[in-house]
């Protein structure tokens, strides 16, 4: 297995993210500070959370204002639920597995004056929203990299780095067009540290296609990761 999809790899960055001297109380991105909790995925530490931020026009010079509501699933610290709503979505909903993340998410909106406009849920996946909650935007950066079907989790931080099976990619494909609304859009966050085939195989006999909406190369050490936005849509 090539070195940058090797699940052990990402499951001991989950476990060094966890126990680093350096591991902050408070960090900085795209101009703002956020605070960030004990056990929850840690966006210093991984080029990923800036890489969402620019793949979805959230961050740098391709800031624009978004408009409508917005869902997040897995939203960590928050930031990309938080900013899409600094940036205008009117509504806005954050959903994690981890009660701690949901703490955190529920910290920053309070940081940055959103804790009336932003809901922040303990959920796996869809399951705390209502048959009838739709958004304009459903977006999930996911925890791409791809673990043997038989592993289990030995924590919610590792939920963040791999999925056994692609389990709940497939529940995404699956489940994420029922909580769209009409004329809206499904994105999902992939990188090349997954396997992409394996990911648009699932996408063909869940009956969704997946174009590649924006591609993003960023360098992490002698790595070159390709951060990559999908938009989701259900085939005829």
């Amino acid at each position: 297995m090539p070195e940058i999809t090797d699940y052990t790899l990402s499951l001991e960055r989950s476990r060094n993210s966890l126990t680093r001297a350096d591991r902050p109380r408070t960090f900085t991105l795209a101009g703002r500070e956020w605070d960030l909790l004990d056990g929850v995925f840690a966006p210093p530490f991984s080029a990923s959370t800036g890489a969402a931020m620019e793949l979805l026009g959230l961050a740098g010079t391709d800031l624009r204002p978004w408009h409508g509501s917005f869902l997040e699933v897995g939203c960590g610290t928050g930031v990309i639920a938080l900013s899409a709503a600094l940036a205008g979505c009117d509504r806005v909903t954050a959903l994690d597995i981890s009660p701690q993340a949901v703490r955190n998410t529920a910290a920053n909106a309070d940081r940055h004056g959103l804790a009336e406009r932003v809901r922040v849920l303990h959920s796996d996946l869809f399951d705390a929203l209502a048959p009838e909650d739709r958004y304009d935007t459903v977006y999930w950066h996911s925890n791409f990299v791809l673990a043997p079907d038989s592993y289990r989790y030995k924590s919610d931080h590792e939920r963040a780095y791999v999925d056994p099976g692609y389990r709940a990619h497939q529940r995404f494909l699956i489940d994420a067009p029922a909580h769209v609304a009409a004329g809206g859009r499904i994105l999902l966050h992939f990188s090349n540290r997954g396997d992409v085939r394996a990911l648009h195989a699932l996408g063909h006999r869940c009956g969704r296609r997946l174009r590649e909406a924006a591609a993003l190369p960023v360098g992490e050490g002698t790595d070159e990761v390709r951060h990559l936005l999908y938009e989701i849509t259900v085939t005829d």
